[in-house]
């Protein structure tokens, strides 16, 4: 029988943040030996920018931006959705997580602006994040704040509703049965 390990919540970076935020709140978790920071959507721009900037930390690339549904999921969690930004700094060959929770206040199905799903964008920490919150965007409905083009990138802008949602239909309301066929003859 394999032995359980207990979180190793001892990440230098952990330390740090708490350090330099005295004031706010966080949460750790450790799994499978990635550790992830728990922030709330008020403080993540602030922390996102310090783990960048400060070079006790330097974390100079953001390689993914992931958005999640947790919609009957077995655990208890601090929100339906949740963002997670997954940073890595090359100088340390060291790789962080850092995760915000948002809870819809209106019901979340259609297009209605939530002002509770809203985010403020991290494209100006790193460029490279305007196609990612894009995505999230266009997937899930999280609008990011002073985003310079937040537009759909995967559906039409018309679309009605946000298909990774857990509350999405699995066979899709009915755009498949709606496409008009092209074929070579009719382009």
């Amino acid at each position: 029988m394999a032995e359980t390990k207990a979180p190793n919540l001892d990440h230098p970076v952990f330390k740090v943040v708490k350090e330099a935020f005295l004031s706010k709140s966080f949460h750790a978790t450790e799994f499978r030996s990635q550790s992830t920071l728990i922030v709330a959507p008020a403080d993540l721009h602030e922390v996102l920018a310090f783990l960048k900037s400060d070079p006790r930390c330097d974390f100079n690339f953001l390689s993914d931006i992931a958005g999640i549904d947790y919609l009957n999921y077995p655990a208890k969690t601090a929100g339906r959705f949740a963002v997670s930004y997954n940073l890595i700094s090359f100088s340390r060959d060291d790789r962080f997580f850092v995760k915000v929770f948002l809870d819809p206040t209106l019901p979340t199905v259609g297009t209605a602006d939530d002002p509770a799903l809203n985010l403020d964008s991290v494209t100006d920490l790193w460029p490279g994040a305007e196609w990612m919150e894009r995505e999230v965007f266009d997937m899930l409905g999280i609008r990011f704040r002073n985003h310079p083009d937040l537009r759909r990138i995967l559906l039409w802008e018309e679309y009605p509703a946000y298909p990774l949602r857990k509350d999405y239909p699995v066979r899709g309301r009915g755009e498949r049965e709606h496409y008009r066929v092209v074929d070579r003859s009719s382009s």
